[in-house]
């Protein structure tokens, strides 16, 4: 746990999120920092996920929880934030490929049981889920100064500000990653891939634990702090109590 984590567990009341289609935990150590404690659910094992982890499924975990109001989970959830297979978009799948096929589109049977929960929630995806998705805020990784791209929507229920992408910022500082060929330079890291050292994937994401395939599937905790923080103050003039 970095010292910022710490800080932030110190200073707040605890709200909890709980964080379905967790992988490995990128956007719970965002949550983290900003002053949530965190659980985890997942339907593969996640070794390194950071904190209290569920294996199994995720939607049956959250339909479980609703039908019996919540009493068989002793721990008390004040948000939900939730990053349902992306594959059903990839571009991969749209040029044949196969990758995506057999992966199914989970936004809107998702989208029913958070809003029965009634709790503030987020819904994570790719920039080509935006047609599944309501008024979704975009987030890059030049808002936060970090070495990647990686456009991510979040649909929330309630107002999250939109950001500037800074994407100048980044070509200032010129190609300094190789690209495909030897003859394409890239201004920000691509995560996920071989080309590129491992550690400078880590340091492009904020992340500093996960493999390479784990890696791929991550968000930047830096995205889902900006989201924690509004969230945060969005939970405290509601007046819920953490």
């Amino acid at each position: 746990m970095d010292s910022e984590a710490r800080s932030a567990a110190s200073s707040q009341p605890r709200y909890r999120v709980l964080d379905l289609f967790s992988g490995a935990g990128g956007a719970a150590l965002g949550y983290y920092r900003v002053g949530f404690d965190v659980i985890g659910v997942d339907i593969e094992p996640q070794p390194a996920y950071p904190f209290h982890f569920f294996q199994t499924d995720a939607l049956d975990y959250l339909e479980g929880l609703i039908e019996t109001g919540w009493a068989h989970d002793s721990l008390p959830v004040h948000a939900i934030h939730a990053s349902p297979p992306c594959q059903h978009f990839t571009d991969y799948r749209r040029k044949g490929y196969g990758v995506g096929d057999g992966y199914p589109n989970l936004i809107a049977p998702l989208r029913e049981l958070l809003e029965q929960t009634g709790l503030p929630y987020v819904i994570e995806n790719v920039e080509k889920a935006r047609p599944e998705l309501r008024d979704p805020v975009m987030l890059c990784g030049s808002m936060f100064g970090l070495d990647v791209r990686r456009h991510r929507l979040f649909e929330t229920n309630w107002p999250l500000p939109q950001p500037p992408c800074d994407h100048a910022l980044q070509r200032a500082k010129g190609k300094r990653f190789p690209g495909a060929t030897n003859r394409n330079g890239r201004y920000t890291v691509e995560v996920g891939v071989w080309r590129i050292p491992l550690a400078t994937q880590h340091a492009a994401m904020g992340i500093d634990w996960m493999t390479r395939e784990e890696l791929s599937e991550a968000i930047p905790p830096a995205y889902s702090s900006y989201v924690g923080r509004d969230l945060f103050s969005h939970l405290a003039y509601e007046g819920v109590a953490a």
